[in-house]
């Protein structure tokens, strides 16, 4: 079973930056999509972005866009989200996950393994 581990989280100011890890062990990335999805408190959890296994194109949420970049490592079998120009919107329990396919990528119902949180703190 494929099995997740995202690290990476912290306190930042607004404008500065963090890089999300997310380890995958009993698969590998290019078999899967990998999405990153977060969750601030008393809200859904929204999608953030998502990288194809099959063909490395990524897809992002508009909120992100500019200033959030996805990336994967084969060698490491890790996928990474580097975070740019962070705002104090952007404060929320971020999760990496994977499914097959990418339709709908944006859809948390859509993913099978999910990983467990890491907590990014924006403060203005």
């Amino acid at each position: 079973e494929v099995q997740l581990q995202a690290s990476g989280g912290g306190l930042v100011q607004a404008g500065g930056s963090l890089r999300l890890s997310c380890a995958v062990s009993g698969g590998t990335v290019d078999d899967y999509s990998i999405g990153w999805f977060r969750q601030a408190p008393g809200k859904e959890r929204e999608a953030v972005s998502c990288i194809s296994g099959y063909d490395g194109t990524t897809y992002s949420a508009r909120s992100v866009k500019g200033r959030f970049t996805i990336s994967s490592d084969n060698a490491k079998n890790a996928v990474y989200l580097q975070m740019n120009s962070l705002e104090p919107d952007d404060t929320a329990v971020y999760y990496c996950a994977a499914r097959s396919g990418i339709t709908r990528w944006n859809i948390p119902a859509r993913y099978d393994y999910w990983g467990q949180g890491t907590l990014v703190t924006v403060s203005s």
